[in-house]
């Protein structure tokens, strides 16, 4: 089964790609990523800010956690749309590059760079890619060939005092487990690789203590 894929002016916080702190309603400030959001978005490319540019960019922001939300159009809002145009673009052959490996059997890969799972029988796609969420910055998930050695339908954290549906560990802690987050909410995890609930529970069934795991690339920003 394959699934396709289907969101101040001041310079330091710019850089930061956060707009200065002030009340939750719509920036008329032109950002710098402004006809890239344009372009993303569907709206007229003119790199000029407008009142339904940034409405749309604000729907964008909430959708995906990305704060503050007050629609403007700087790195972080940028580096979310790059990653998503780098899943849509992965298709039906996430592995075309050939970096994770054929020649295991059946394995789960993990691209941190394009923040993509799926999992693979040999060369032949078994599921996915789906989105994924990894680690943040100062807590990335750890890259290298691992294997599933722990499974947990129903894990509770008491790291981090949440609910980890589905988990699957595959690194000291770190595992494959579902989220209610968006998978672009940032700055990430806590190492884990969050999944949807849907693409969770598909994992679930696909693999078993184990089944090999490979992690690669470096997320954007961290």
């Amino acid at each position: 089964m394959v699934l396709g894929l289907t969101g101040l002016l001041v310079p330091l916080t710019a850089a930061l790609g956060a707009a200065p702190a002030r009340a939750a309603s719509c920036t008329t400030s032109t950002g710098p990523y402004q006809k890239q959001v344009e372009k993303f978005l569907g709206r007229p490319v003119d790199g000029r800010q407008s009142a339904a540019d940034c409405q749309a960019i604000r729907a964008f922001q909430a959708k995906h956690g990305i704060t503050p939300t007050i629609g403007y159009a700087g790195p972080i809002t940028w580096r979310t749309m790059s990653t998503m145009l780098a899943q849509r673009a992965a298709g039906n052959n996430p592995n075309a590059a050939g970096k994770c490996p054929t020649n295991k059997g059946r394995i789960a890969c993990v691209d941190l760079t394009r923040q993509l799972s799926w999992i693979q029988d040999g060369s032949r796609l078994k599921y996915g890619p789906v989105p994924v969420r990894t680690g943040k910055n100062g807590t990335e998930t750890r890259t290298g060939a691992k294997r599933i050695y722990w499974r947990s339908i129903d894990h509770w954290s008491t790291i981090y005092h949440v609910s980890m549906p589905y988990a699957q560990f595959f690194d000291g802690g770190q595992a494959f487990h579902s989220t209610t987050k968006s998978m672009y909410n940032p700055p990430g995890s806590g190492g884990c690789v969050n999944m949807r609930s849907a693409d969770a529970k598909s994992y679930w069934n696909l693999l078993r203590n184990g089944d090999d795991v490979y992690v690669y690339g470096r997320k954007p920003g961290t």
